[in-house]
C-alpha cells in the first residue's frame, strides 16, 4: 500500500490530508489503494480551494468557504455525481477530524449535496446474455489459453454477479468447484460466498485445467485469473475483455458492471427474493438492490406498450 503511506500534498499550499486519515482509510476502514486515492483526491480538492482562499489551518475551515467550493464546481459544470461524491468524501474526512479532536466543529455538517438523477442500469436480455456466453465458448473451443480465460471470466461474472474487482482479486482456492461456490471479498474487505452455475463451473474447469497452466509462470500469484504475462489479471484488462466479447455487428459492447446488473435483474425476473439477491450482490443496503425492481418495472411497461392493442 505504498500509495497510502504518503500524505497527499497540496503543492505549496498549507492544507493537506493528514497521514493519520490515510492510514485510517487503509487499515481501519480496509479500503483498497484505489479507493483511498480517490477519497483523498476528493478531499484534497476542497482543501486546495480553501488554501487558495486564505485558509491556513483546518480549524479555520468554515461553511461559507465550502459553499464557494460547491459553487465553483457547479460553475465548471461538474457532474452531479462528481459533486455528490466529493461532498461525501469531505464530510467523512471532517467528521473524522472532529471525532479525533483536530477541529472543534464540523463545517460540512450543513453542506447540501445535490440530489442524483436515478438512472436505470443497462441490462441485457436473457437471450442476449446466453448468446454472448455461447459465443465466448465457441471462440475458446480451440483451447487457446487467453480465449479460455476470457470465456471463464465472462461466465463467472454473469453467474456470480460479482464486481469485476472482486473477481480479479479472487484466488484459485477461493473457488469451491465441488460445492459450486466462490468466496469474494467486497467493499471494506467484507467476505461473502456466492453460488456459481454449471456453465460457469465448466468454463472455469477448462481454464484451470488447460489455459491457466499455459499462462502461469514460476513467480505467478495464486490468482484465479492471470494476465498474458502470468501476473494477476487487472481490472482494466478485464473490462476490455468483456467489452470485446460482448461487441457484435448489431450491438456495442457492455461493461462487467452491466453483466452484474443483468444477472441481478434476471434473478428477480426468475422469482428470486430481494434479500437473497442483496446477499449475492453484497449490497450493504436493501435500497440499493431495490433499484432492480425499477428496471423490471420499466421493462414490463415497455413490453406492455409494444404488445397491448390498447396500450
Amino acid at each position: 500500500m505504498e500509495q497510502t503511506k504518503r500524505a497527499v500534498k497540496a503543492g505549496d499550499l498549507e492544507l493537506s490530508v493528514p497521514q493519520q486519515y490515510i492510514d485510517h482509510l487503509a487499515w481501519e476502514r480496509s479500503h483498497s489503494d484505489h479507493t483511498v486515492r480517490a477519497y483523498i483526491s476528493d478531499v484534497q480538492s476542497a482543501l486546495d480551494f480553501a488554501s487558495e482562499h486564505g485558509v491556513q489551518e483546518l480549524e479555520d475551515l468554515d461553511t461559507p468557504v465550502l459553499r464557494k467550493w460547491l459553487a465553483q464546481m457547479h460553475a465548471n459544470n461538474a457532474a452531479r455525481s462528481t459533486v455528490a461524491r466529493r461532498v461525501a468524501a469531505l464530510r467523512a474526512f471532517l467528521s473524522w477530524a472532529k471525532r479525533t479532536g483536530r477541529i472543534s466543529s464540523d463545517p460540512a455538517a450543513r453542506l447540501q449535496s445535490p440530489k442524483l438523477n436515478q438512472h436505470l442500469p443497462d441490462v441485457l436480455t436473457i437471450a442476449a446474455a446466453n448468446e454472448i456466453c455461447e459465443r465466448a465458448a465457441e471462440i475458446a473451443s480451440d483451447q487457446d489459453p487467453v480465449a479460455l480465460r476470457n470465456w471463464a471470466l465472462l461466465e463467472a461474472l454473469y453467474s456470480s454477479g460479482a464486481r469485476v474487482g472482486e473477481l480479479v482479486g479472487a484466488d484459485v482456492d477461493d473457488l469451491d468447484r465441488e460445492r459450486k461456490v466462490i468466496r469474494l471479498f467486497g467493499k471494506g474487505r467484507k467476505e461473502r460466498v456466492v453460488p456459481m452455475g454449471e456453465p460457469a463451473i465448466q468454463a472455469l474447469d477448462a481454464w484451470l485445467a488447460t489455459g491457466r497452466k499455459k499462462l502461469a509462470r514460476s513467480n505467478s500469484p495464486p490468482a484465479l485469473f492471470l494476465g498474458v504475462r502470468g501476473g494477476r489479471l487487472n481490472q482494466r484488462a478485464a473490462r476490455e475483455v468483456i467489452n470485446k466479447l460482448t461487441t457484435s455487428q448489431d450491438s456495442e459492447g457492455v461493461s462487467p458492471h452491466a453483466m452484474r446488473h443483468s444477472m441481478a435483474t434476471h434473478l428477480l425476473e426468475g422469482g428470486a427474493d430481494l434479500r437473497s439477491v442483496q446477499e449475492i450482490l453484497g449490497h450493504a443496503s436493501l435500497a440499493t438492490t431495490q433499484r432492480y425492481t425499477h428496471v423490471m418495472g420499466e421493462r414490463l411497461r415497455t413490453a406492455y406498450q409494444q404488445a397491448h392493442p390498447r396500450a
